[in-house]
Protein backbone atom coordinates (compact mmCIF):
# COMPACT_ATOMS: atom_id res chain seq x y z
CA UNK A 1 0.00 0.00 0.00
CA UNK A 2 1.34 3.42 -0.98
CA UNK A 3 1.47 5.99 1.84
CA UNK A 4 -0.76 9.03 1.44
CA UNK A 5 0.85 12.11 -0.13
CA UNK A 6 2.79 14.36 2.22
CA UNK A 7 1.94 18.05 2.45
CA UNK A 8 4.36 20.57 3.95
CA UNK A 9 3.17 23.83 5.49
CA UNK A 10 4.30 26.42 8.01
CA UNK A 11 3.49 25.47 11.59
CA UNK A 12 0.66 27.21 13.44
CA UNK A 13 -0.06 27.66 17.14
CA UNK A 14 -2.78 25.03 16.82
CA UNK A 15 -0.07 22.44 16.06
CA UNK A 16 1.23 22.47 19.64
CA UNK A 17 -0.55 19.21 20.55
CA UNK A 18 0.97 17.47 17.51
CA UNK A 19 4.44 18.73 18.47
CA UNK A 20 3.98 17.40 22.01
CA UNK A 21 2.73 14.06 20.68
CA UNK A 22 5.66 13.60 18.29
CA UNK A 23 8.47 15.12 20.35
CA UNK A 24 7.32 13.37 23.52
CA UNK A 25 7.00 9.92 21.94
CA UNK A 26 9.54 7.58 23.59
CA UNK A 27 10.85 6.38 20.22
CA UNK A 28 11.45 9.97 19.08
CA UNK A 29 12.50 11.68 22.30
CA UNK A 30 15.67 9.61 22.75
CA UNK A 31 16.98 10.92 19.43
CA UNK A 32 16.46 14.57 20.39
CA UNK A 33 17.75 16.96 23.02
CA UNK A 34 14.21 17.35 24.37
CA UNK A 35 13.27 16.38 27.90
CA UNK A 36 10.66 13.68 28.55
CA UNK A 37 7.01 14.51 29.20
CA UNK A 38 6.73 17.56 26.99
CA UNK A 39 3.38 19.28 27.15
CA UNK A 40 1.12 21.05 24.74
CA UNK A 41 1.58 24.24 26.81
CA UNK A 42 5.36 24.04 26.39
CA UNK A 43 5.03 23.72 22.62
CA UNK A 44 2.41 26.47 22.54
CA UNK A 45 4.96 28.80 24.18
CA UNK A 46 7.81 27.72 21.88
CA UNK A 47 5.67 28.12 18.78
CA UNK A 48 4.42 31.50 19.97
CA UNK A 49 8.03 32.65 20.20
CA UNK A 50 9.23 31.11 16.93
CA UNK A 51 6.23 32.28 14.90
CA UNK A 52 6.25 35.88 16.17
CA UNK A 53 6.34 38.51 13.41
CA UNK A 54 9.88 39.50 12.50
CA UNK A 55 11.46 36.29 13.80
CA UNK A 56 13.77 34.59 11.27
CA UNK A 57 12.78 31.06 12.34
CA UNK A 58 11.12 28.73 9.85
CA UNK A 59 9.00 26.03 11.48
CA UNK A 60 7.28 23.51 9.20
CA UNK A 61 5.00 20.53 9.65
CA UNK A 62 4.37 17.55 7.42
CA UNK A 63 0.79 16.37 7.09
CA UNK A 64 -0.91 13.49 5.41
CA UNK A 65 -4.47 12.16 5.52
CA UNK A 66 -5.41 9.48 8.03
CA UNK A 67 -7.76 6.56 7.26
CA UNK A 68 -10.77 8.94 7.43
CA UNK A 69 -9.12 11.48 5.10
CA UNK A 70 -8.41 14.02 7.86
CA UNK A 71 -5.00 15.68 7.65
CA UNK A 72 -2.74 14.71 10.55
CA UNK A 73 0.64 16.22 11.47
CA UNK A 74 3.20 13.40 11.21
CA UNK A 75 6.44 15.39 11.51
CA UNK A 76 7.97 18.77 12.08
CA UNK A 77 11.20 20.55 11.32
CA UNK A 78 12.68 23.96 11.78
CA UNK A 79 15.52 26.31 11.06
CA UNK A 80 16.47 28.61 13.91
CA UNK A 81 19.13 31.31 14.31
CA UNK A 82 22.27 29.95 15.97
CA UNK A 83 22.50 33.11 18.07
CA UNK A 84 22.25 36.90 18.02
CA UNK A 85 25.81 37.62 16.82
CA UNK A 86 25.81 39.71 13.64
CA UNK A 87 28.70 37.71 12.20
CA UNK A 88 26.70 34.44 12.50
CA UNK A 89 23.46 35.59 10.84
CA UNK A 90 24.29 33.48 7.81
CA UNK A 91 23.96 30.28 9.88
CA UNK A 92 20.88 28.48 11.18
CA UNK A 93 20.42 25.40 13.32
CA UNK A 94 18.20 22.55 12.13
CA UNK A 95 15.87 20.32 14.14
CA UNK A 96 13.58 17.62 12.82
CA UNK A 97 11.27 14.95 14.25
CA UNK A 98 9.01 12.40 12.56
CA UNK A 99 6.35 10.42 14.40
CA UNK A 100 7.30 6.70 14.54
CA UNK A 101 4.20 5.67 12.57
CA UNK A 102 5.42 7.83 9.65
CA UNK A 103 9.14 7.07 9.75
CA UNK A 104 10.68 5.49 6.66
CA UNK A 105 7.92 6.88 4.43
CA UNK A 106 9.52 10.01 3.01
CA UNK A 107 8.32 12.47 5.65
CA UNK A 108 11.82 13.41 6.82
CA UNK A 109 13.01 13.73 3.24
CA UNK A 110 10.08 16.03 2.35
CA UNK A 111 10.73 18.23 5.39
CA UNK A 112 14.47 18.39 4.68
CA UNK A 113 13.85 19.30 1.02
CA UNK A 114 11.52 22.13 2.04
CA UNK A 115 14.00 23.48 4.61
CA UNK A 116 16.96 23.34 2.21
CA UNK A 117 14.95 24.95 -0.60
CA UNK A 118 13.87 27.79 1.69
CA UNK A 119 17.42 28.27 3.04
CA UNK A 120 18.96 28.28 -0.45
CA UNK A 121 16.34 30.28 -2.34
CA UNK A 122 14.83 32.68 0.19
CA UNK A 123 16.42 32.65 3.63
CA UNK A 124 19.89 34.06 2.92
CA UNK A 125 21.32 31.05 4.73
CA UNK A 126 24.86 30.05 3.85
CA UNK A 127 25.28 27.41 6.54
CA UNK A 128 22.87 24.97 8.21
CA UNK A 129 24.19 23.29 11.37
CA UNK A 130 22.96 20.34 13.41
CA UNK A 131 24.02 17.77 15.95
CA UNK A 132 23.00 14.13 15.71
CA UNK A 133 23.70 11.25 18.05
CA UNK A 134 26.38 8.95 16.65
CA UNK A 135 24.05 5.95 17.10
CA UNK A 136 21.34 7.35 14.77
CA UNK A 137 22.39 6.02 11.33
CA UNK A 138 19.04 6.72 9.64
CA UNK A 139 19.18 10.41 10.52
CA UNK A 140 22.85 10.63 9.57
CA UNK A 141 22.10 9.08 6.17
CA UNK A 142 19.22 11.55 5.61
CA UNK A 143 21.47 14.50 6.43
CA UNK A 144 24.26 13.23 4.18
CA UNK A 145 21.75 12.84 1.34
CA UNK A 146 21.12 16.60 1.60
CA UNK A 147 24.80 17.51 1.57
CA UNK A 148 25.58 17.67 5.28
CA UNK A 149 29.15 16.76 6.19
CA UNK A 150 30.71 15.64 9.47
CA UNK A 151 32.65 18.44 11.15
CA UNK A 152 33.52 16.74 14.40
CA UNK A 153 32.48 14.56 17.27
CA UNK A 154 31.26 15.87 20.62
CA UNK A 155 32.26 13.36 23.30
CA UNK A 156 29.77 13.04 26.17
CA UNK A 157 27.53 15.54 24.39
CA UNK A 158 24.26 14.88 26.22
CA UNK A 159 22.75 12.82 29.00
CA UNK A 160 20.30 10.27 27.59
CA UNK A 161 18.60 7.70 29.78
CA UNK A 162 21.30 7.96 32.45
CA UNK A 163 24.30 7.75 30.11
CA UNK A 164 26.38 10.37 28.34
CA UNK A 165 26.29 9.90 24.59
CA UNK A 166 28.38 11.33 21.77
CA UNK A 167 27.05 13.39 18.90
CA UNK A 168 28.37 14.39 15.51
CA UNK A 169 28.49 18.04 14.49
CA UNK A 170 27.31 18.26 10.89
CA UNK A 171 26.79 21.20 8.56
CA UNK A 172 25.69 21.94 5.03
CA UNK A 173 26.91 24.91 3.06
CA UNK A 174 24.75 26.49 0.37
CA UNK A 175 25.64 24.55 -2.80
CA UNK A 176 25.54 27.63 -5.03
CA UNK A 177 25.64 30.82 -2.94
CA UNK A 178 24.00 33.84 -4.58
CA UNK A 179 26.29 36.37 -6.22
CA UNK A 180 25.73 39.65 -7.97
CA UNK A 181 25.94 39.45 -11.76
CA UNK A 182 29.15 40.76 -13.27
CA UNK A 183 29.07 44.51 -13.81
CA UNK A 184 28.83 45.55 -17.45
CA UNK A 185 32.16 46.66 -18.90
Amino acid sequence: MTPAPIQIRRAQLGDAAAFARTMGHPDVMTGLLQMPYTSEALWQARLTDSLAPGKPDLVLVAERPDAQGELQVVGNAGLHPVGPALRRRHAMGLGIAVHPEAQGQGVGRALMQALCDWADDWGQVLRIELTVYVDNPRAIALYQHFGFRHEGRHVGYALREGRYVDAFAMARLHPNPPRLPAAPA
